[in-house]
This record gives C-alpha cells, sequence and structure tokens, in this order.
C-alpha cells in the first residue's frame, strides 16, 4: 500500500505514493515532477537514459493535477524538498486532469477570492489553503479534548426552533409542513435548558444561523459556533475556562502543527500572555472616544472602528465586562448593585469579537420581565420558561466563533478563507 509522502525520508529504500501532479519540468535529459498529497510534496526524477521507455512515455503524458500512483526508488538529495527524491520504476494515471485548470494551485498566478471559492475544491488543494483546514480540524480536537479533559457533556441541539433565541429579526425562516420555523441563531435557549437537566456543564460545536445583511471580512450568515454552559458559576468563573481554552488551544496548534504552520510562515506562533485584560464597558468606549475623536454614549454598542481602536490600545486578546443591560440579551444576569449594568462580557481580540458570554438569569419571573422588557412575549418561549419553574441552577456561558478564532490565530485577511464553503450574503454555491 502506499504510504502518506511526509513518511517518505532519505532513508527509505522503496516507496509507492499517490497524489497530484504538483508541477512538471522536462529539462531535456530529465523529467522532474513534484508530487502532492496532504502531508507534502515529494520531487520524482525521471533520468530519460535510465528510466523503464514505458514509463517515460507515461510521464510524457501526465498533466498537472492528474492522480496519480508512483512506485520508485527513493534517494538522499539535497536540493529537492524534504532532501529526498523518487526515480519511478512504475507509473500509473489513476485520473487525469483537463486544461487549462480553473486557477493556479502552485500559485504563481494569484486569484480573486471569488474565483478561488468558486472552485473551491481546486483552491483547498493548495498546500497554503489545506495547512488553514488542517489546524482548524487541530482547532476543533483540541477544544473537544480540553471540554473533555474537564468532565463537560457534548450536547446537539436542535437547529430548527420555533422562536427566535434572541429576539430580533435577524432569522431565516423555512418551511416546516404547515407550522412557522426559523434556522437557530444560538443553541443558547437548550444549553441553558440542560442546566435545570443537572448536567451541570455541557458544549456543543455546530452551526448557527443569522440573517444579517453583512458584506465585510468577518461576518458569515452560517458560522461555526463553540458553546459551553456551566451551573454553580458566575460570569468571572467561565471567563477564566475561556481564557484558559484560548491559551490551550494555541500551545497545542504550536506544539502540534509545526509542518502547517511553517508552509503558513507562522514558524514561531505567540501564546497570547496572561490574565486577559478585563476592562468595564465603560472605559472601552472612552479608549474608542480618545482614539478616534468621536463621541460614544453609554448604551451606544461597539462597532467596527471602536473595535480596531481598542485594539489598537490593548494590543492582545482581552475582555470587556460590565455591560449596558439594555444591549445584552435578556437572559444576561443584572449586576445586583447597578441593574443598569450587567454580567456580560465579550472576549476580544484585537482585530474583532471572538466570544461573548453572561452569568444567566436563573428565576423565573425576573427573566420574563427581562424578556418583557426587550419588547417580546414571554407565552412564545414558554418550552425555554418552564424548566425555570421546576430548579434552575444559578449558571453561566459563552458561545466562540471557531471561524473568527482560526481567522485571527492565522492572520487570515477574510473569514471565508477560515470555512470550506461560506455563507454569506450572495453565496449559496458550491
Amino acid at each position: 500500500m502506499h504510504i502518506p509522502i511526509k513518511k517518505v525520508t532519505p532513508e527509505t529504500e522503496h516507496a509507492e505514493i499517490v497524489g497530484w501532479v504538483h508541477e512538471v519540468r522536462d529539462l531535456g535529459g530529465l523529467l522532474f515532477f513534484l508530487i502532492r498529497d496532504r502531508t507534502g510534496i515529494l520531487q520524482v526524477t525521471a533520468p530519460k537514459k535510465k528510466v523503464d521507455p514505458a514509463v517515460l512515455e507515461i510521464l510524457k503524458t501526465v498533466s498537472r493535477e492528474s492522480v496519480v500512483r508512483i512506485r520508485g526508488k527513493v534517494k538522499s538529495i539535497d536540493k529537492a524538498p524534504g532532501g529526498r527524491e523518487l526515480i519511478p520504476n512504475s507509473v500509473e494515471i489513476l485520473n487525469s486532469c483537463e486544461s487549462p485548470l480553473l486557477l493556479d494551485v502552485v500559485e504563481k498566478v494569484p486569484a480573486e477570492l471569488d474565483t478561488r471559492l468558486d472552485a473551491r475544491f481546486m483552491d483547498i488543494r493548495k498546500p497554503r489553503v489545506t495547512a488553514v483546514f488542517l489546524i482548524r480540524s487541530a482547532v476543533i480536537r483540541m477544544v473537544n479534548e480540553f471540554l473533555c479533559a474537564r468532565d463537560f457533556v457534548h450536547v446537539t441541539t436542535p437547529k430548527i426552533v420555533a422562536a427566535a433565541t434572541e429576539g430580533g429579526t435577524e432569522l431565516f425562516p423555512i418551511a416546516y409542513f404547515e407550522k412557522e420555523a426559523f434556522l437557530s441563531q444560538s443553541p443558547q435557549l437548550y444549553k441553558q435548558m440542560m442546566m435545570a437537566a443537572g448536567f451541570e456543564k455541557v458544549y456543543e460545536i455546530g452551526p448557527i444561523f443569522r440573517a444579517e445583511e453583512h458584506n465585510t471580512t468577518k461576518h458569515l450568515n452560517e458560522a461555526t459556533s463553540i458553546d459551553v454552559e456551566v451551573s454553580f458559576a458566575d460570569h468571572q468563573d467561565v471567563m477564566n475556562l475561556l481564557e484558559d481554552l484560548i491559551v490551550s488551544v494555541y500551545g497545542c496548534v504550536r506544539d502540534t502543527c509545526s509542518d502547517q504552520l511553517a508552509t503558513l510562515s507562522l514558524d514561531d506562533l505567540p501564546v497570547p500572555p496572561t490574565p486577559f485584560p478585563r476592562i468595564p464597558y465603560r472605559e472601552a468606549i472612552d479608549i474608542a472616544a480618545r482614539k478616534t475623536g468621536e463621541s460614544f454614549s453609554f448604551g451606544d454598542d461597539i462597532g467596527t472602528v471602536a473595535e480596531k481602536a481598542i485594539g489598537e490600545e490593548m494590543g492582545q486578546h482581552y475582555f470587556i465586562v460590565d455591560w449596558p443591560t439594555a444591549i445584552k440579551p435578556y437572559y444576561a444576569m443584572p449586576h445586583r448593585e447597578d441593574p443598569a449594568l450587567c454580567r456580560a462580557f465579550d472576549l476580544m481580540h484585537p482585530r474583532m469579537e471572538l466570544a461573548s458570554g453572561a452569568q444567566r438569569v436563573h428565576q423565573h419571573d425576573l427573566l420574563v420581565e427581562q424578556i418583557r422588557s426587550k419588547g417580546l412575549v414571554p407565552e412564545n418561549f414558554a418550552f425555554y420558561l418552564t424548566p425555570f419553574r421546576y430548579g434552575m441552577p444559578p449558571h453561566a456561558g459563552w458561545g466562540l466563533g471557531a471561524e473568527r478564532l482560526v481567522m485571527t490565530m492565522l492572520g487570515l485577511n477574510n473569514i471565508r478563507e477560515a470555512v470550506l464553503f461560506p455563507r454569506d450574503r450572495h453565496r449559496m454555491v458550491p
């Protein structure tokens, strides 16, 4: 059987590899091929006077990005990628590739992002793009391992719901037999219900849908959210958990994804320094006003310009805490000392928001009051409110955007580069 290209070393005597023809060069007396799989690239060198003529005839017909199987002898050579090359004695074209290519996988000819996304299957063949998604896979695996090691229970909540999670109109309606239904904005209501079920610590990694008419480099209409909820915890507890998770994931990526990081020219991935600063909302808008020259009032949301200004000032991951109750969801717990503020927080990277969370309201009557204060109808949330009448423990949690985590970690320019097949205002295919 074939072996991954990464495992072909200068010490290997013979190897069988499969992969895509990355590059072809005919230098007169020599044919050079670079063969690529997801683990790396191997040089195949065919001296025309030494290789079986039948093998040469096949090699002369192969086109770039064709899928091939090659067997041969491995030789040590300093100038080749990985310090080794393969001298072929058997070649099989498993599937030929048409020409011209939809885009240049070698990236000598750059392609616009829309062109890349239209031919996403081929775009992902690029080593740099492959590296992004191998790292993303590692990030999701590490999040699972981190939370499982802390006794969290993995849950799966519905993505077809009857009511808005957070109110508002940012919902995708769908035809659900004779009823009205929506794609879920968040697993928020269901993970809170699991606190009443006694699971104490739950998490979910799954899709969320927001019908926001954005067309920016950091918004998607279908995203992946890493959600956590913890009983007998307050907002400080879950902020500590989130900080530990971010630092752990960065450290694991640095230690286990060295090849992919090198491909992205990120050989030295810095782990965020701790503790993450925690600045009150009032201080955050003061920073934004000072740096931008704009006026911010208590209760204003923090938009892109303000985010950028505060991020430049902070220069690292940080939390914004003590938000105005009026601009946070109904389930955020108000401060006992000052109900105009709530125990909500946002985790910020200098470039953008990564996560939001809060200690939740766990008292039924206060929650009903808060729902009404947002202009919503409590009767529409009966399924959610019922558990709060039967022994709901104090609890807190957060939701972290997987794409934004990967985007900021790897310094990507557009969030669409961190998702295989992005869904935004204009893109539904492929």
